[in-house]
C-alpha cells in the first residue's frame, strides 16, 4: 500500500512538472542595457530638452545682437517688427528642422541601423554648436538660424531614432522603463538650459554664446561610448539577416550566455510576417490590419503637442509674470517647473511596469485638464485676492507633474510597442511628423489665442486632454509585458480583421502547450521554454 502511495504521489509530481511552465527568471538591468540607455539619451533627447529652454534666458542679448549687426551692415537700426520677425523665425525654424528629420529618419535607420542613425545624428548636434556659438564673433545672425535649423533636425531625428532603439534592445518586462530614459532625459534638459540660462552662469551678455556652444558636449560624449555599445538585435537579425552579431548583441544586453529563446522568437516573427522588407508610410497608411494602431499614435501624438505644455514652456516667464512674480525673480522660480518635471518624469518610469501605459496615459491627461480648469479660474480672480497667484503657480507645477507622469513619455513608447518590425520605421515617420507639425501649431498659434481668449486661453488645452483621455479609456488596451505580436493581435478585433499573421505560428506553439498532456516530458520542456524575455 505505501508503494503504491508513493508510486501515485510520483506520478503527481511528475504531471505537475509537464503541465506547469517554469517561471522566468527576473529580468535585471545589465550595464550595457543601462549604459546604451544613458549615453542613447543623452546625445538626443537631452538635446532636444535643453533646446527647448535655451533661448528664453539670451532672448534680449539675441535681438541686441541682431540689431547691432543690421546697424553695421545697413547703416542703421532694425525695425522693431523685423527683430520680432526674425526672432521668431530663430525659434520657429527649429520645429521645421524636426519636421524634416522625422520625414528622413526611415531611410536613415534602414541604410544605417538604429545606433548607427544616432551616431550620424550628432554631427549636426556639433555643427550647429559651431554655428550658434561663432555667429556672434563673425557677425553673421544668419549662423544662429542655420544653427537652430540644424538642432531642429537633430531632435527630429532623435525622437524618431532613439526610442526605436530602446524599444528594441529592452526585455519586454522593463521595456517601459527604459524607453521612459527618453522622456527623463529631455526633462533633465530642459531643467539644465534653466540652469545655465541664470545670469550667475552662462546667462550674461558676454556668455550667451557658450550656452549654444554647451550642445557639442553631449554629442561628443555620446559618439565617444555608443560605438562600443551593440546595435538592435532585432535589426541585425530581422532586417541584416546577421544572426552572429545578433547573438552578441542578445547576450550583451540580457547579460546571459544562452540567448537561444529570444533568437528564436525573433525568427518566429520574422518567418510569420507576410511583408519582411520595411513598408512605406503609404503603404502603412492603406493597411488596414494596423489602421487603428496608427490612429491611436496619431491622436496619442497630437495631443502630446496639443496639450498644452508647449505654450506654458514658451511662454512661461509672461504666464509667471502675469501671476503676479516679479520679473527679476521669475528664472529661479523657473527652476522648479523643471525640477518638477523631472522628478514626475522619474517617478513615471519608475513605476510604468507595475501601473501601465494606459493608466499613466489617461490619468496624466485627465489631471491635466483638471489643473487647466484650476488655472483659468485662479487666472480671473489673481487680480482681487493677494495670495491668488500662488495658487495658479501651483496649478502650472500641477499641469507639469501630469504631463510628466505619462502623456510626456509614454506616445514614443507606445509608437515603437504598437507596430511591428516592418511597419515601425514608417509609423516613427507619421508620428514624428504628427509631433513637429502639432508643435509647430502651437508655438505659432497660441499668442493669437491668448490675445483673443485671454485668461480662457487654456481652456482650449483642457478639451484636447479630455478629448485624448476619452480616446485612450475606449481604444488603447495595456501593452505592458507584451510581445510586439501580442500587441498586434490585440488590436485584430477593432481593426476588424483575422488575427494578425505574424501571430500564426505563435498561436501553433500557443496550442501545443495547451495540449500538452499528451507530449513527452522532453518535448514538453522545450515548447515551454519558447517563452523569451523580448
Amino acid at each position: 500500500m505505501d508503494k503504491a502511495e508513493k508510486d501515485e504521489k510520483t506520478e503527481k509530481a511528475e504531471s505537475n512538472n509537464v503541465s506547469d511552465p517554469p517561471k522566468q527568471a527576473k529580468t535585471r538591468l545589465t550595464p550595457c542595457l543601462v549604459m546604451a540607455a544613458f549615453f542613447g539619451a543623452l546625445g538626443s533627447s537631452y538635446l532636444y530638452g535643453y533646446n527647448l529652454s535655451v533661448v528664453n534666458a539670451p532672448a534680449l542679448y539675441i535681438k541686441s545682437f541682431y540689431n547691432r549687426t543690421w546697424l553695421e551692415r545697413y547703416g542703421e537700426p532694425m525695425g522693431a517688427e523685423t527683430i520680432t520677425l526674425l526672432w521668431s523665425i530663430t525659434v520657429s525654424i527649429f520645429a521645421i528642422g524636426g519636421l524634416l528629420g522625422a520625414l528622413g529618419v526611415s531611410v536613415l535607420i534602414k541604410v544605417l541601423g538604429r545606433k548607427g542613425t544616432l551616431l550620424l545624428n550628432n554631427a549636426f548636434a556639433v555643427i550647429a554648436a559651431l554655428l550658434m556659438a561663432l555667429g556672434e564673433r563673425a557677425g553673421s545672425f544668419e549662423m544662429l538660424v542655420v544653427g537652430r535649423f540644424l538642432i531642429g533636425v537633430d531632435s527630429g531625428i532623435a525622437l524618431s531614432a532613439l526610442p526605436m532603439y530602446l524599444g528594441e534592445i529592452s526585455p519586454r518586462e522593463i521595456r517601459g522603463s527604459i524607453g521612459q530614459f527618453n522622456s527623463i532625459f529631455i526633462c533633465v534638459g530642459v531643467f539644465t538650459g534653466q540652469v545655465l540660462g541664470l545670469p550667475e552662469f552662462l546667462g550674461q551678455e558676454s556668455r550667451w554664446n557658450f550656452l549654444f556652444a554647451f550642445l557639442a558636449v553631449p554629442a561628443l560624449l555620446q559618439l565617444c561610448v555608443l560605438p562600443f555599445l551593440p546595435e538592435s538585435p532585432r535589426y541585425l537579425l530581422m532586417e541584416r539577416r546577421d544572426e552572429a552579431r545578433a547573438e552578441k548583441a542578445f547576450q550583451a544586453f540580457l547579460g546571459k550566455k544562452d540567448v537561444t529563446k529570444e533568437l528564436e522568437e525573433v525568427h518566429m516573427e520574422s518567418r510569420a510576417q507576410n511583408n519582411l522588407r520595411v513598408v512605406t508610410v503609404a503603404e502603412l497608411l492603406r493597411n488596414r490590419a494596423v489602421r487603428w494602431q496608427v490612429i491611436t499614435v496619431i491622436v496619442t501624438m497630437a495631443c502630446y503637442q496639443l496639450c498644452g505644455l508647449n505654450a506654458i514652456w514658451y511662454y512661461t516667464n509672461g504666464i509667471l509674470t502675469e501671476a503676479g512674480f516679479h520679473q527679476s525673480s521669475v528664472p529661479y522660480v523657473t527652476l522648479s517647473t523643471g525640477g518638477v518635471e523631472t522628478l514626475a518624469a522619474i517617478c513615471s518610469g519608475l513605476v510604468i511596469e507595475r501601473v501601465g501605459r494606459r493608466p499613466l496615459l489617461i490619468f496624466g491627461f485627465t489631471a491635466m485638464a483638471v489643473s487647466f480648469g484650476l488655472l483659468t479660474i485662479f487666472l480671473n480672480f489673481q487680480n482681487q485676492v493677494d495670495w491668488m497667484p500662488y495658487l495658479s503657480f501651483a496649478c502650472i507645477l500641477a499641469v507639469i507633474a501630469s504631463f510628466c507622469s505619462g502623456p510626456g513619455g509614454i506616445p514614443f513608447i507606445l509608437t515603437g510597442e504598437l507596430f511591428e518590425q516592418s511597419y515601425r520605421p514608417a509609423a516613427f515617420v507619421i508620428a514624428g511628423t504628427i509631433n513637429w507639425l502639432s508643435n509647430f501649431a502651437v508655438g505659432l498659434l497660441f499668442p493669437f489665442i491668448q490675445e483673443a481668449l485671454e485668461t480662457y486661453a487654456f481652456l482650449v488645452f483642457l478639451v484636447v486632454c479630455v478629448l485624448g483621455a476619452v480616446f485612450l479609456y475606449f481604444i488603447l488596451p495595456e501593452t505592458k509585458n507584451k510581445t510586439f505580436m501580442e500587441i498586434s493581435q490585440s488590436f485584430s478585433k477593432i481593426n476588424k480583421v483575422s488575427d494578425p499573421t505574424p501571430d500564426k505560428e505563435m498561436e501553433v506553439v500557443l496550442s501545443i502547450v495547451a495540449g500538452s498532456q499528451d507530449v513527452p516530458n522532453g518535448k514538453m520542456g522545450s515548447v515551454v521554454e519558447m517563452e523569451s524575455s523580448f
